[in-house]
């Protein structure tokens, strides 16, 4: 059974000319999106800036309202829940933001950032249990519990993201969405960051959807991967098959751009040219038709749908098999 499951997902954001007109347009952020995540589970989802990665994880946690289709957490859809049953759910879905300076209060001390989420869902019964729970999280990412009462200015980059996930497992979530929870870090600090995740889930069990657009990062800690290009998944496979045997032309032109240790490697760079268009006026059938090496006329006439080419792989691309 799955612990997450999207369905049909769109989030579609109106574009006004005028204070007081209508929406005449529409930025389609997410557009028709399906998948899931089983429990213990890392998925892996990449892709260029402005393809929608961050709305899509916004919405999952209900930071973003969907504009239609399902998300369903352990078979109840979340995006028909408001007030105290929203809450409930809430406590099984955090996030970990991708700006580790600007996601804590400056003016609250670590203690007050963590323990905020053990008072809103009654979770410690006193003042001594909350200090206590606090203390027992912050040692869990590897700070020390005497930090709890200094604010995060006195603490670095990688500090600061330690806090913000130890704030995520203080209601011991089911899933967490990491949105980039490493591109504003050193690289060393980065490993850290990436192996207390995976202890953190060898411990608990949380499933994670981890957002980022570094495919090496990706492959080392997702079981699967996805792979969004303006507003939709072209391709979900396991990491080892995306990195190694990618089917859609987009998602051979990312992997080709991942910098290679060996100076002997043979591997073809390929560049995708113009821009990536408009989400408000995305291309006719296939979006990625424009840019794509492989297009034909009806690239540009039909809309192409995630379809199995093996079994662990799935492609949306109406050559995939000739293009092989």
């Amino acid at each position: 059974m799955s612990l997450l499951e999207l369905k049909n997902l769109k989030v579609h954001f109106p574009v006004k000319r005028g204070m007081f007109q209508a929406a005449q347009e529409f930025v389609r952020a997410v557009d028709d999106v399906s998948f899931s995540i089983a429990p213990g589970e890392t998925l892996g989802l990449v892709g260029e800036s402005g393809c929608g990665k961050t709305t899509l994880g916004r919405a999952i946690v209900r930071l973003v309202e969907p504009t239609s289709g399902s998300i369903s957490l352990d078979g109840s859809d979340i995006t028909k829940l408001e007030g105290a049953a929203l809450r409930a759910q809430r406590r099984k879905l955090q996030m970990i933001f991708q700006d580790p300076y600007g996601s804590l209060n400056p003016r609250m001390t670590v203690e007050d950032i963590v323990g905020e989420a053990l008072d809103i869902h009654g979770l410690a019964e006193n003042k001594s249990a909350r200090q206590k729970r606090v203390a027992e999280l912050l040692k869990a990412v590897g700070l020390d519990a005497g930090y709890a009462q200094r604010y995060p200015h006195e603490f670095s980059g990688g500090q600061r993201q330690r806090i913000g996930i130890a704030r995520a497992l203080a209601v011991e979530p089911k899933l967490i969405v990491c949105d980039e929870p490493v591109s504003a870090l050193d690289v060393s600090v980065q490993a850290q960051i990436i192996n207390l995740l995976q202890d953190l889930q060898q411990q608990h069990g949380i499933a994670y959807l981890f957002i980022a657009h570094d495919l090496a990062v990706v492959e080392h800690i997702s079981r699967r991967v996805m792979v969004m290009y303006l507003g939709k998944i072209v391709e979900l496979a396991d990491a080892k098959t995306i990195v190694h045997a990618p089917k859609h032309p987009y998602t051979k032109a990312l992997i080709s751009a991942v910098p290679v240790v060996d100076p002997d490697s043979k591997r073809q760079r390929i560049i995708l040219p113009g821009d990536v268009p408009s989400p408000i006026h995305p291309p006719s059938g296939c979006s990625f038709h424009p840019r794509c090496p492989y297009a034909i006329d009806e690239c540009a006439r039909l809309v192409p749908k995630l379809e199995n080419f093996s079994e662990s792989q799935q492609a949306a691309c109406i050559r995939m098999r000739e293009i092989d």
